[in-house]
């Protein structure tokens, strides 16, 4: 057997060295650079590091941030918790649930948003009324020492004699002139107070006649169709018989209230639901539902002739004490002839100004030119050296006896309502300023409203077009929809004063 020995020196020997170098040498540079890869990481790392030292920091503190945020928030929310149960949960009061509202601490939790409109809703204070309506001793005869005596109202307009081409408004053609001068006082006054002859809001004779023996009135209304009568709980068989319960609508409402509730008929075609007599008015006389309905609620006397005293509701309360109690607690045992709650927010009219824009009430520029005009007569926003305690009332109730001073002082607001905007807790602080004092009022606690019915929503939203108006440019044209044209014409007629440079109190 032949054995090739290699030898060192040998041409193959030498190539398998060489082979075995490269390889070793391969192996080398790759250790090498992965070695270099791995230090240049390590440097680009270090150098990030050293280039941006607050990052780890940064994240660090972020997550402290989140997780003290998290603790002060449970603690707030326990906070919130306590606060809740210390006005609602109170055994003070009669019912679980009921909340101090004037609490500064309700006050609060209402605006950070934390009380539900239900709870919200049944906030209520105590009402001091007498047990027993049957213990009540109703005054026979009570004297007026107001300074006016005598009352009576423009029927026909003077306007139409002399412009023939002029259609019959419900509210009249009052200029300023005349406006103003139904602010300085008599003891007989002739004064324009709506029912204008041929100006609509015809109340049909059967109606005319069964209002005819109503002395003690309880009086609501539903216009266009956005209410439906609520029934009166906890009325007394002596309330039942002295009361008269009137419910005002037009024939849009009429019809809503068919469809939806059982209305049935007297021996005289007298229309009923419930307790409710259905008092219709028809043409009605403006073309702004919201203006409809300030007729029977500002009107009452003018409507109810006969009527001593009236308790106005809105078409959207639902009465839950007797009237009979009403009248002793916010008339008879004070000595008062008028009564109203306050507002629940504001006490300025300019406030309340504001509030309607932002919400859409009416017409923007019109509720400015409305406070132009009052601010230029010298109404201030109220502060706490006025004799009232707000000039913006809560209007969804109001209680009266029917002197010729409080008839004068209602003519005298729907007016205002009629002339400006048919929001009117913007003029009833302004008919008051301008009666410098003569006419006295009781303004209860906004709670004790809140304690006398229950709120029901609208059966829809009210939808006006002129609610929607941003600026003047959208009355534009003749004819225009946007525009009423039987409601609010001072705003539309010359005033006798340049009102350029006039500012609205800021709110």
């Amino acid at each position: 057997m032949n054995v090739e020995v290699l030898r060192s020196d040998s041409p193959r020997a030498r190539r398998n060295d060489s082979a075995k170098a490269m390889r070793r040498a391969d192996k080398n540079a790759q250790s090498l650079r992965k070695k270099g890869d791995e230090e240049i990481n390590l440097n680009l790392n270090m150098k990030g590091s050293l280039e941006n030292p607050s990052r780890f920091i940064k994240r660090w503190s972020l997550l402290k941030l989140l997780l003290a945020g998290g603790i002060v928030w449970l603690l707030f929310m326990l906070l919130v918790l306590v606060m809740y149960v210390s006005i609602c949960g109170s055994t003070v009061y009669s019912s679980p649930g009921q909340c101090k509202k004037n609490s500064w601490i309700f006050i609060l939790l209402d605006t950070l948003g934390f009380l539900s409109k239900d709870t919200k809703s049944v906030h209520r204070c105590p009402i001091p009324v007498v047990d027993d309506p049957d213990s009540i001793t109703i005054p026979l005869k009570r004297e007026d020492n107001s300074f006016v005596q005598n009352l009576s109202y423009v029927i026909e307009d003077k306007a139409l004699e002399i412009n023939s081409s002029l259609a019959p408004l419900f509210g009249g053609y009052q200029n300023w002139q005349k406006r103003e001068e139904t602010f300085q006082l008599k003891p007989t006054m002739k004064v324009h107070c709506g029912f204008i002859k041929n100006g609509g809001a015809d109340m049909d004779i059967v109606d005319r006649e069964y209002v005819k023996k109503c002395k003690f009135v309880v009086a609501s209304g539903i216009f266009d169709g956005y209410d439906t009568p609520h029934q009166p709980l906890n009325i007394s068989a002596r309330s039942r018989n002295l009361f008269c319960f009137l419910m005002v609508v037009d024939e849009k409402s009429l019809n809503y209230i068919r469809q939806n509730e059982n209305v049935t008929e007297d021996s005289n075609k007298g229309k009923w639901v419930g307790l409710w007599h259905l008092v219709l008015l028809r043409n009605p006389p403006y073309d702004e539902p919201r203006r409809n309905g300030k007729v029977p609620k500002i009107l009452t006397h003018r409507l109810f002739p006969e009527a001593q005293y009236s308790i106005w509701i809105d078409g959207k309360m639902e009465l839950i004490v007797d009237p009979l109690l009403i009248l002793e607690r916010y008339l008879w045992r004070g000595g008062h002839k008028f009564a109203i709650a306050r507002h629940k927010h504001h006490r300025s009219i300019y406030q309340e100004a504001d509030a309607n824009k932002r919400r859409k009430r009416y017409a923007r520029p019109l509720i400015d030119l409305h406070m132009k005009i009052y601010s230029y007569e010298g109404m201030e926003s109220w502060n706490k050296k006025k004799p009232t305690p707000s000039d913006v009332p809560e209007g969804a109730v109001i209680i009266r006896e029917h002197t010729p001073l409080t008839n004068l002082f209602c003519c005298l607001w729907f007016n205002e309502v009629n002339l400006f905007t048919p929001r009117d807790q913007l003029s009833f602080g302004y008919v008051v300023y301008r009666l410098k004092g003569a006419f006295k009022f009781f303004m209860f606690p906004n709670c004790e409203y809140n304690s006398l019915f229950i709120l029901h929503k609208h059966t829809r939203e009210h939808s006006s077009k002129i609610e929607w108006v941003k600026s003047t440019d959208e009355f534009k044209g003749n004819g225009s929809t946007m525009k009423e044209s039987r409601g609010g014409l001072g705003l539309w007629t010359p005033y006798p004063a340049n009102l350029d440079s006039i500012e609205i109190p800021t709110v």
